[in-house]
């Protein structure tokens, strides 16, 4: 798959998704590489991201699911609910990246995945300009936001976290207004996987093959105005 211009080459090679074989491969496709900016922004562009391997077993693992979860910006969910929650905090971007990204890891929370290695790798991304945050503040205090990596018209949700009621749900609000523009249609917002609590957003399931399509489209996209 072609990469915009903008993107490193990787060290590294991936299996190619476009490979018809590849429609049968589980959704952990491949295992390895490293978490170098230019492995990461490459694997994203390939419809690739990682996550470290289970415990007692080493390396890397990386996914493209084979159901991709993905919110149409038009299609999010308000709820009276989030409307409300929504005049109550104030959203802001890249003001608490560090923050944000050690809140999503936090131990305690069920299911939690994101490693030092993970953490300093995404740190990295920031200060390059590649990852970015939107977050939840009620006065003074992050109660809520989420973290991923924006290329072109992609933007790769990675996790997000919440303190107080609905403050996640905002900071989703917040990314999708971000995303409005000219070109809203053919952004695309990967989340990886859908979930029930997802879905009641308005999040969708992709084929691999059909989000890999839209994939191609939205890196030829311009960044939103915000991060260009």
């Amino acid at each position: 798959m072609s990469v915009p211009m903008s993107v490193p080459d990787s060290l590294w090679s991936f299996p190619d998704l476009d490979d018809p074989d590849c429609d049968q491969v589980p959704d952990a496709v491949t295992t390895g590489a490293d978490l170098e900016p230019s492995t990461l922004l490459w694997a994203y562009a390939q419809g690739y991201f990682p996550m470290p391997s289970p415990a007692g077993q080493q390396g890397l693992w990386w996914f493209s699911p084979r159901k991709r979860g993905v919110l149409p910006l038009e299609q999010l969910r308000i709820t009276r609910s989030l409307r409300q929650s929504a005049k109550r905090y104030e959203v802001r971007v890249d003001t608490a990246f560090d923050e944000v990204i050690a809140a999503c890891a936090h131990p305690s929370r069920e299911g939690a995945w994101i490693d030092d290695d993970i953490i300093a790798a995404y740190r990295s991304l920031h200060d390059l300009g590649w990852a970015h945050s939107i977050e939840t503040f009620d006065g003074d205090e992050l109660v809520g936001g989420l973290y991923g990596v924006a290329i072109g018209g992609l933007f790769a949700g990675e996790s997000m976290f919440y303190r107080a009621r609905d403050a996640s749900k905002v900071a989703l609000a917040g990314l999708v207004e971000l995303l409005g523009d000219e070109h809203t249609e053919h952004r695309l917002l990967d989340v990886q996987w859908s979930t029930p609590h997802l879905a009641g957003l308005g999040v969708i399931e992709l084929p691999r093959r059909v989000y890999l399509a839209r994939l191609r489209e939205a890196l030829q996209l311009p960044l939103p105005v915000p991060w260009r």
